[in-house]
This record gives C-alpha cells, sequence and structure tokens, in this order.
C-alpha cells in the first residue's frame, strides 16, 4: 500500500453460496465502490445473489491509511450514504438505518480490492457460526484463530441450528460442552433439543426433536451420518 500509495485496501474472498447476501465491489463513476444487498431493487437481488456473476465478497477486514482519513474528516468529504435495511426483531417490523465502512472505498485515492484466501475471513453472525468458532475445529494460537490441520476437508461444515438456539444465551445452555466436529460434514438441529458432553458429530449428521417433546443426547455420544428423532437411533 505504501509503495502503491493506496490510501484503502478491502479485502475480499470468493462468495460461496452461504455469501450470497454479502457486499461486493463494483466499478461506478470512474471509482471502486462497494454494493450492499440493501442497496439492490428487489427484482435484481438474485443476480445480486449470484456467485457467477458477483464472484467475490467483502470481508470487511479493511486496511486504510490514517493521514488519508484525517484528510477527508478535516474537509468534511466522508459523505457516507445511510442505507435503510428493513429487518423483524422478536417479531416486530423495524428500519434499521446503516453506514457500511467498507462504502467508504469511493472516497480514496488509489483505492483497491484485494482478494484473499477463505482462511482470511471467520464471520461470527450467528450462533451456528458461534459453535465452529468455539469447537475443536479451531484453537487459538498467540492471540490469532487456527484451523485444526487435524480436519481433511477444507470446508467448513455446513450448520443450521433451529430457532431454539438463535440467542446466545439459550445456545449456552443448551450444550454442556460443544461437541467434536473435525470429521463433520453438515449438522442439522431442529425442536427442543439438548446436548450431553464429550459428544463427538461425524458426516451428515440430523438431530430433530419431535414437536413437543424434547430431546437430550446423552454424554459421550458419537453420532455419524444419521437423522437422530429418539434415543434409540443414536444406539442403532
Amino acid at each position: 500500500m505504501v509503495k502503491n500509495k493506496n490510501e484503502y485496501c478491502m479485502e475480499v474472498t470468493p462468495k460461496t453460496l452461504a455469501d450470497v447476501k454479502g457486499g461486493t465491489l463494483i466499478s461506478y463513476e470512474g471509482r471502486v465502490q462497494l454494493l450492499e444487498i440493501a442497496q439492490v431493487p428487489k427484482e435484481h437481488v438474485g443476480e445480486f445473489k449470484s456467485i457467477e456473476k458477483f464472484k467475490i465478497f467483502n470481508t470487511n477486514n479493511l486496511w486504510v491509511n490514517l493521514k488519508a482519513i484525517k484528510r477527508l474528516v478535516e474537509a468534511d468529504a466522508l459523505k457516507m450514504e445511510i442505507i435503510p435495511n428493513p429487518k423483524e426483531v422478536d417479531g416486530v417490523k423495524v428500519l434499521q438505518l446503516e453506514t457500511a465502512a467498507g462504502a467508504a472505498i469511493r472516497f480514496f485515492y488509489r483505492a483497491i480490492g484485494v482478494n484473499v484466501p477463505r482462511s482470511r475471513f471467520l464471520p461470527v453472525k450467528a450462533t451456528s457460526d458461534l459453535l465452529l468458532v468455539q469447537s475443536d475445529l479451531y484453537t487459538v494460537e498467540e492471540g490469532f484463530v487456527i484451523r485444526n490441520p487435524a480436519r481433511v476437508n477444507p470446508a467448513n461444515p455446513s450448520i443450521e441450528l433451529g430457532p431454539e438456539f438463535k440467542k446466545v444465551g439459550n445456545f449456552l445452555k443448551r450444550f454442556k460442552s460443544i461437541p467434536s466436529i473435525i470429521d463433520l460434514d453438515s449438522l442439522k438441529v431442529s425442536g427442543d433439543v439438548w446436548f450431553g458432553s464429550e459428544i463427538i458429530l461425524k458426516g451428515k449428521v440430523t438431530v430433530e426433536a419431535k414437536q413437543g417433546g424434547k430431546l437430550e443426547i446423552p454424554d459421550e455420544s458419537v453420532i455419524e451420518n444419521k437423522v437422530v428423532s429418539n434415543l434409540e437411533d443414536i444406539a442403532n
């Protein structure tokens, strides 16, 4: 950045089906700009989500020249666009007003995007992401989050947790300890499910409590390539 006098650098990474809502870089009015899904008309959202047309997305890892920020702030030149984002919170429809840090890219000279490996991007936006980073799939070494080399598959497991796990407090209460997922391909959990300690999950696993019922997965259970809706399913 110093050598090429780039005032702003955004790390981007290849988009997968799990990242279709992520903002992407476009060239508009002679400048590099960030396009967020909330700015896209409804009739073009499908096009925006295409991993063929928009192949990268913003990781929100940003490198910015502090002197350039000082210059822009003193000149009152950082005119950030407010993005209205409709959401639903506890059943109530709200309009969240946002400004995206990545959108500032258009105000800086020689702004660029740099395509980085997926390993540079590890977001925690939902409890399913929290399960990943708290599991044995990652460790912390000298302040860095390191992926466990015992994981053969380069991709992370796909994890889908039901609404019972949505809030962090509920998520933490439902796990005595986070299961081992080194050899997990996918996990889908629905209903009133509770996990014991030292559980190992492998392959493709679905755990679903029957409607109105409670399903407690015993300590030290090993579940591999199974659909579990009662305790007998674990033993078989």
